[in-house]
């Protein structure tokens, strides 16, 4: 799916509220979830260990950690909503709310969808709230909601 593209940042107020992209399906490999674990020391066997999750999870296999979901949010932005002419600068500003409603097994695809929901002026730029969920595919209930603070100035 191509990204939404928008001229600069002065396009975004009259998209509050909207809906302004959703990102590619992308693949979550085992070999990122194994890399994940040890870049955060996070290895927990429902991630690692294919054997025991097989029998003893309630997903059947190995699953992605909630936070590894939740790291790609800039990666699948990028898919999602582009700009003709780029910020100067982006930055992460913060999250207001996370949760993880359903697990993303290994192999499975998640995309994003941003709905845009406030655009604050601040000093050389602006703030913009997003509105993210993840999906994955085939499953019902998104597998990460969040709200998204990233600040852009030009």
């Amino acid at each position: 799916m191509p990204a939404t593209e928008l001229e600069d940042i002065t396009s975004l107020p009259s998209l509050v509220g909207q809906e302004v992209g959703v990102s590619d399906w992308f693949p979550i490999e085992q070999t990122r979830i194994d890399t994940f674990a040890e870049a955060t020391e996070d290895r927990q066997w429902i991630h690692l260990d294919k054997d025991r999750a097989a029998i003893e999870s309630p997903y059947g296999g190995t699953i992605a950690h909630g936070f590894l979901t939740l790291s790609l949010l800039s990666f699948l932005m990028s898919t999602a909503v582009s700009f003709r002419k780029q910020p100067k600068m982006g930055i992460n500003y913060g999250l207001n709310r996370v949760r993880f409603p359903s697990a993303v097994p290994s192999g499975a695809k998640i995309r994003g969808r941003f709905r845009l929901l406030t655009l604050e002026p601040i000093e050389g730029g602006v703030q913009i709230t997003w509105s993210v969920t993840v999906e994955c595919q085939g499953s019902d209930k998104p597998c990460c909601v969040a709200e998204w603070i990233a600040r852009r100035y030009e």
